[in-house]
């Protein structure tokens, strides 16, 4: 009989066992489930340039929470990087497979090297349904041997800001070839006044002004044909007297002391504080400008002048690069799609309307509130005659880095525009 009974407990026990075995992997399988993105709440990690500071802050907030709003169980995680350390980030990342569901990225040669190591995920399939609403235009340097790995959200261009009242007061008129503009930094200089801010500890700024003397002394196709070494050599008059022109600036005490030490957001900040009186710049801080000075009705806004050369006034740097694009080995390449052109396409207005950027997508909506800063740069945008991108975005990653660096160089005094030329030319013949 004790025996009976005691068979009988196994027995029991055994069943029991099984159960909460069988329990234990039903609720495994939903898990990875829910990790996996079929079942439960979705999570996209997004990365991007657009921290507190920036203009595209809010735009993006904005556009994060429009997405969850219409797309219920999805939740994306929004990262923020500064401007030149996310370009190091971004490239380890992609080295070492460890990229987010959807990235920020500038199209051209900078991710050129992403697409070709199949970390990219293709979008043609999911564009089809927003082609009617972002021109294929706009998505030039986004594509990749005929194929479509990006989705962009707006045209930024360069251009010089201007303190209104500051050119007033001090009888200055505004520029609009280069003798004009080499005058009006003399008055100010004359005056007292440091004509222009700048940081050369953020090379990109320095090249804001670089690259558009470049553009209006060589022309865009000698510029795109030197930088995508396609037969233009670097070494040429043209290109020589474009860095001449950034050294005369130099030379002549144009730029703000202690440059060499300021980020970009410390050199903004004296613009916007009335203690230089131009900031040459993306189209971005028009949106800057509505917030951050005091008296946002003192500044505005004028392209960067001619010349002489080849180049035209009406040839800008810039173009639609701005781009999201999505890990190739995201679980959720989809939702991770739909997102990227989605969360462009909002992007593509709040920045707009906030009036940080030149909107890429259709604009179907009231922008009569738009500042007329920004209007004024979509009126510049629409009379191009031309746009080439910047140096470190056309250029392959490794070529980018180099210009910058010599670039710094040459800003420093440390070599020559002929010594400049030479080593680019070297740098891009390799």
């Amino acid at each position: 009989m004790k025996k009976k009974i005691l068979s009988l407990l196994l027995c029991m026990m055994m069943v029991v066992s099984l159960a909460v075995g069988c329990g234990t992997k039903t609720e495994n399988t939903q898990t990875n489930e829910t990790s996996n993105g079929s079942n439960g709440e979705v999570t996209l990690t997004l990365w991007s340039i657009a921290t507190e500071s920036d203009a595209f802050h809010p735009a993006y907030t904005k556009a994060i929470a429009d997405f969850e709003a219409a797309n219920p169980g999805v939740k994306i995680v929004h990262e923020t990087f500064e401007n030149q350390s996310y370009k190091t980030k971004i490239k380890s990342a992609v080295a070492a497979n460890e990229l987010p569901d959807i990235f920020y990225t500038w199209g051209g040669g900078f991710s050129k090297p992403f697409v070709e190591s199949g970390k990219v995920l293709a979008l043609d399939d999911y564009f089809t349904e927003y082609k009617d609403e972002l021109p294929e235009a706009a998505l030039t340097n986004v594509k990749f041997d005929g194929k479509l790995y990006g989705s962009t959200y707006t045209t930024p261009l360069s251009a010089i800001f201007y303190n209104k009242k500051m050119f007033e007061e001090n009888g200055v008129k505004v520029p609009t070839n280069w003798d004009e503009f080499i005058a009006a930094c003399k008055t100010f200089k004359e005056k007292g006044i440091t004509p222009i801010g700048i940081s050369a500890k953020d090379t990109w700024v320095i090249a804001m002004t670089h690259d558009n003397l470049v553009l209006k002394s060589a022309g865009p196709e000698k510029v795109a044909a030197a930088l995508t070494k396609s037969g233009q050599t670097y070494n040429d008059p043209d290109f020589i007297a474009a860095s001449a022109k950034l050294r005369e600036l130099i030379d002549m005490g144009a730029y703000s002391e202690g440059s060499a030490g300021l980020s970009n957001d410390e050199a903004s900040a004296m613009f916007y504080n009335g203690d230089v009186a131009m900031f040459i710049t993306g189209s971005w801080m028009a949106g800057s400008l509505q917030t951050d000075p005091e008296n946002p009705e003192d500044f505005d806004v004028f392209p960067f002048p001619a010349v002489g050369g080849n180049g035209k006034a009406t040839d800008f740097m810039g173009g639609a690069t701005d781009s999201f694009m999505v890990n190739a080995s995201t679980p959720n390449p989809d939702i991770a799609a739909k997102a990227a052109f989605e969360l462009a396409r909002s992007i593509s207005k709040y920045a707009y309307l906030d009036g940080a950027g030149v909107a890429a997508w259709k604009v179907d909506y009231d922008d009569s509130s738009v500042n007329p800063i920004t209007k004024k740069i979509a009126g510049f945008a629409s009379e191009a005659t031309s746009f080439t991108i910047w140096y470190d975005t056309l250029m392959e990653a490794e070529d980018a880095g180099e210009y910058l660096a010599l670039l710094q160089e040459l800003y420093m005094g440390n070599i020559s525009p002929e010594d400049f030329a030479a080593a680019m030319a070297n740098q891009l013949e390799q």
